[in-house]
C-alpha cells in the first residue's frame, strides 16, 4: 500500500446538522482561533460563539452554539455570496461555501414554488447557518482533507415547527437536497437531518457508502442537542486519516440471479460483455430448481462503481426478472503479468506473491495458441513454462 493525502469519513449514525459537523471538525483538531479569525472577516455583525465539551453515552464530543443579532437579518443568496467574495477567505473555501448556499437556495425555491431570487431565507440567511457552512468548509481545508466520504443518512419522521409553520419530517427541503443520496428511515419522531447538514454533506461528500481504505489518525465527535428514544448518542463522527491505495478493490459487490428458462449458449457472450463493463469475475453454476427444473446461478463480482451498469446488462441479456446483491470483503494476493521465455518464444504468465513464495501460472489462452501453432500437446507448453521459470530463478 502507498500512503496518500488525507481523506475523511463522516459517520452520520444519528443524522447530521451544521453545528454537529462543525463540532466534529473542532474536536478533530480544527483550531478555534482560526475559525474565529475567519468569522471576523465576514460582515455579519457581532457573533457569540460557544464551543464546549459534551459527553453522550460516555463519548466526549464538541457542542457548538452560535448567536448573532438580537433581531435576525434574513439575508438573500446574492447578499451571502457577496459576503463570501469580500471575505478574504481561501478561494477553495469561498467556492465550496457558495455551492452549499446555492444548494439550499435551490431546494427552498423548488419546495416553495418561487423564483430563486425571491426566496426569503429564514435558515440559510441566519448567522448560525452562515457560521456552520463556512466553518465546516474551512475546517476541512485547514485539516488538509482532500476527499470526504459519507455514510448513508438516517431520516426521522414526525413533524417540526419552523418559520414556514408545521412541516413533515424529513423536512421538504431536506428531501429535495438529498435526491440521489443513499438514505434510510428510522422510527424516531425527531429531526435528525437539518437542511444545512444535508446541503453540507451533499456538496462536500465525494462518495457515499462504507469507509474507504485509510490509516486512521484523528477522530472527532460533534454533539447535537437531541435526546434520542433508542439510547443512541446524538453525535456525528468524523474519521480522518491517510488514504491507502490498493491494487484491487477489497470491498466488492456480489450480484446473483437464478435462471431456469435461459439458453446457456449465451453465457460466452454475456461473460465477455460483463467483463468489458467492469466485472471482476463471472461464473455460471448448475443447480436443480423448483419443480425439478435444471437451472443455473449467474454470479458476478464487481466493485461498487460498475455495479449498476452490470445489473442493467444482466436484466437485459438474460431472462432474469430480479437480482440479489450484497457487499462483501475480500483478500487478494499481489500479482502481475509477466512473460516467460520458452523454446517457442515468450509465453504470457501470471506472477503471484503468496505467503510461501512466488508462484508462476501460465495463461491458458497464450499456451493454447503456442500448442496450436507448433502442433504440440498443451501440457508440454505448461511444463516448458514451469521449467523455464525454475531455470531463471
Amino acid at each position: 500500500m502507498t500512503t496518500l493525502p488525507y481523506i475523511a469519513y463522516i459517520d452520520c449514525f444519528s443524522g447530521v446538522s451544521g453545528n454537529m459537523f462543525l463540532g466534529a471538525l473542532l474536536h478533530a483538531g480544527f483550531e478555534e482561533n482560526v475559525l474565529k479569525d475567519a468569522l471576523n472577516q465576514l460582515d455579519i455583525g457581532p457573533i457569540s460563539l460557544s464551543i464546549e465539551e459534551k459527553t453522550l453515552s460516555s463519548i466526549k464530543g464538541i457542542y457548538v452554539t452560535v448567536k448573532g443579532e438580537s433581531r435576525p437579518e434574513y439575508r438573500h443568496l446574492p447578499t451571502i455570496l457577496t459576503l463570501l467574495d469580500r471575505s478574504g477567505l481561501p478561494m477553495d473555501v469561498v467556492e465550496k461555501s457558495s455551492a452549499v448556499f446555492r444548494e439550499i437556495a435551490l431546494a427552498e425555491s423548488k419546495v416553495h414554488g418561487i423564483p430563486l431570487e425571491e426566496v426569503h431565507f429564514h435558515e440559510i440567511g441566519a448567522v448560525d447557518t452562515i457560521v456552520d457552512v463556512i466553518g465546516c468548509v474551512l475546517g476541512l481545508h485547514r485539516l488538509g482533507v482532500r476527499r470526504l466520504c459519507a455514510s448513508p443518512i438516517p431520516l426521522g419522521r414526525g413533524h417540526v415547527r419552523c418559520a414556514h409553520g408545521l412541516l413533515p419530517l424529513p423536512a421538504p427541503a431536506v428531501c429535495e437536497l438529498l435526491r440521489g443520496t443513499p438514505v434510510y428511515g428510522v422510527n424516531i419522531e425527531q429531526e435528525l437531518v437539518t437542511p444545512t447538514g444535508a446541503a453540507l454533506v451533499k456538496v462536500l461528500a465525494d462518495h457515499f457508502g462504507p469507509m474507504e481504505p485509510m490509516s486512521i489518525e484523528k477522530t472527532g465527535y460533534g454533539a447535537g442537542s437531541l435526546t434520542l428514544p433508542d439510547d443512541r448518542p446524538d453525535l456525528l463522527r468524523l474519521i480522518i486519516g491517510h488514504a491507502q491505495s490498493v491494487d484491487e478493490a477489497q470491498q466488492v459487490e456480489i450480484i446473483e440471479t437464478n435462471l431456469d428458462d435461459w439458453n446457456p449458449e449465451g453465457f460466452s457472450h454475456i461473460c465477455d460483455l460483463l467483463f468489458s463493463q467492469g466485472a471482476l469475475d463471472v461464473s455460471l453454476i448448475s443447480q436443480l430448481m423448483k419443480k425439478g427444473r435444471p437451472g443455473f446461478r449467474l454470479q458476478v463480482i464487481t466493485d461498487q462503481a460498475h455495479a449498476q451498469q452490470l445489473k442493467t446488462t444482466i436484466l437485459s441479456e438474460t431472462s432474469a426478472i430480479g437480482l440479489r446483491f450484497r457487499t462483501e470483503r475480500r483478500l487478494t494476493l499481489k500479482r502481475e503479468a509477466v512473460s516467460v521465455e520458452t523454446r517457442w518464444g515468450k509465453v504470457a504468465a501470471k506472477k503471484t506473491q503468496t505467503p510461501s513464495g512466488i508462484r508462476i501460472t501460465p495463461e491458458y489462452e497464450a499456451c493454447r495458441q503456442i500448442a496450436s501453432q507448433n502442433q504440440v500437446p498443451l501440457y508440454q507448453v505448461y511444463l516448458e513454462v514451469y521449467r523455464s521459470e525454475e531455470e531463471a530463478q
